[in-house]
């Protein structure tokens, strides 16, 4: 276990910093993570704060999440962040501690970022988001409707997938959990409620979200 103190340029209201927000509290690094506010684009009351702070020096993408270690290191992918946090804090393991632990909670992490974050999020970037993104990335607001239904098409999926588990990977949080969680979230403020027939997904959610690291990340 390392003792670190880490800088992350984060962006409220952002579904991957969420991720990083919920992990960084799980593998106990809350108090060592100093949280730098940047705006990369207009914020949720239509302002532009696109120069309040330029992190294209750190993040030639200039995108958040970012996290700067305290060696200097520039880690940007939210994944690549939580993976990084968990290494320097195995215990609890998010990731797992045999390999076929590690590998089912990156197939199912895998899972739910193609099947249910990508068309929930690139569904609501080409409709209700169309002002924050347009600038920034190629939309397709034609197809947005039908990303939304592909999103919740999975999430019915996935609710019979876990019948019977506490959690998503087995029987404990992994990032899969932390992902879907923070993805579900950001949904219900959007437009995308996943629907309360999903009976195994509601007790999960109600679950994770009674944790102390949800409770942190949300203040």
């Amino acid at each position: 276990e390392r003792n670190l103190a880490m800088k992350l340029f984060y962006s409220p209201f952002h579904t991957f910093v969420h991720k990083v927000l919920v992990t960084a509290h799980e593998c106990g690094h809350w108090d060592k993570l100093e949280r730098v506010a940047t705006f990369p684009f207009k914020n949720n009351a239509g302002e532009d704060c696109g120069d309040s702070y330029d992190i294209s020096p750190l993040n030639p993408l200039d995108k958040v999440p970012t996290l700067v270690t305290d060696d200097g290191q520039v880690i940007f992918a939210s994944q690549a962040i939580c993976e990084y946090l968990e290494e320097c804090h195995p215990a609890p393991a998010l990731i797992g501690t045999s390999a076929e632990e590690r590998a089912m909670t990156r197939m199912w992490t895998r899972r739910i970022d193609l099947y249910i974050v990508e068309p929930m999020l690139t569904g609501f970037r080409s409709a209700e988001g169309q002002g924050l993104f347009k600038s920034r990335m190629r939309l397709i607001p034609q197809a947005a409707a039908d990303l939304k239904a592909l999103a919740q098409e999975k999430i019915a999926w996935l609710d019979g997938l876990i019948a019977g588990r506490d959690f998503i990977a087995g029987d404990s949080l992994t990032l899969a959990d932390i992902l879907l969680y923070c993805t579900l979230d950001f949904g219900a403020t959007v437009g995308q409620p996943f629907s309360a027939d999903n009976a195994n997904i509601a007790a999960w959610f109600a679950r994770v979200n009674g944790r102390s690291s949800a409770e942190a990340s949300r203040k």
